[in-house]
């Protein structure tokens, strides 16, 4: 059986699909997915943190990764494997239209469940389904029959959060969790190149004070903290590259200049950028 890493798999093409059995190439470090991607664990476990959060994946998790999401392997099993549908993000944008956006915001937040071993069949038989047509180069229909399966799968998992979270995690259960929901999706999207907390409040049309209430409400942090947390997992992502130096990176994620980057990087981590390169060099990400 063709052993293919989900992670790095090219996506030169709308989609790809397999079993993977070896994660320990990629473990350790982080990962900006440029796709999105579904796993289903078939056997063993690991412990990986999915943007902020971390996650034990055991038989029958099921992870849902958006395009963007930051992905970290910190342990797994010897026998761990997966079965996984990687996608290209153009390929979601074709397939979402029928569901709302609070569907695709509440994944973002919660990525990972469990499933009853009565409720699996369904994420298999895709899986193989998937898998098959990926290798099936020859079929005249495979990207429209992808397609189809890739909304069977959303439909899928709409069902499933549905029955495991119920409607109010999903929509939002008061105003403030909606606007919670909103703010971190807004967040993920321009940490990047915004990290006032204004220009959010400005986004959702209520004023700075109010959006940090409700972050404290929420999740039992300010604002200002869950942006730039956000922001350090993205400097943390490309400080991995070693082909940019800090000022390229400073310059990519809109920092005045490369001295700030370092102070605020400090700030948070405790390491400069550059010192938390070489611990990286040594096999240290912690």
């Amino acid at each position: 059986m063709e052993t293919i890493n989900p992670i790095i798999a090219s996506l030169n093409e709308p989609f790809v699909a397999g079993i993977s059995e070896d994660v320990l190439p990629v473990s350790n470090r982080l990962w900006k997915l440029e796709g999105g991607a579904i796993y289903f664990c078939l056997r063993g476990k690991a412990r990986i943190a999915i943007d902020l959060k971390e996650y034990d994946i055991v038989p029958n998790t099921q992870a849902i990764l958006l395009p963007g999401t930051i992905i970290k392997i910190n342990d797994s099993s010897p026998d761990f494997a997966v079965s996984f549908f990687d996608f290209q993000k153009e390929l979601l944008v074709e397939t979402a239209a029928r569901f709302e956006p609070s569907f695709f915001r509440f994944l973002k937040e919660n990525p990972c469940y469990n499933l009853s071993e009565e409720n699996t069949e369904t994420v298999k038989i895709l899986m193989r389904a998937t898998t098959a047509i990926y290798a099936d180069r020859e079929n005249r229909f495979r990207n429209q029959i992808v397609k189809n399966y890739f909304q069977c799968f959303l439909w899928d998992i709409y069902d499933k959060c549905y029955r495991y979270f119920g409607e109010n995690r999903i929509v939002g259960g008061n105003r403030q969790d909606e606007i919670f929901k909103k703010f971190i999706a807004l967040a993920h999207e321009w940490c990047t190149s915004e990290r006032e907390v204004s220009f959010y409040a400005d986004k959702l049309c209520i004023s700075t004070n109010y959006l940090t209430t409700v972050c404290r409400n929420v999740a039992d942090k300010p604002a200002k903290q869950i942006i730039d947390l956000l922001a350090i997992l993205e400097i943390k992502v490309l400080l991995q590259l070693p082909e940019l130096s800090v000022q390229e990176i400073a310059d990519r994620l809109a920092f005045p200049d490369q001295s700030y980057l370092g102070r605020y990087f400090k700030r948070y981590e405790g390491i400069s950028p550059k010192e938390y390169r070489k611990r990286i060099t040594a096999g240290n990400t912690e």
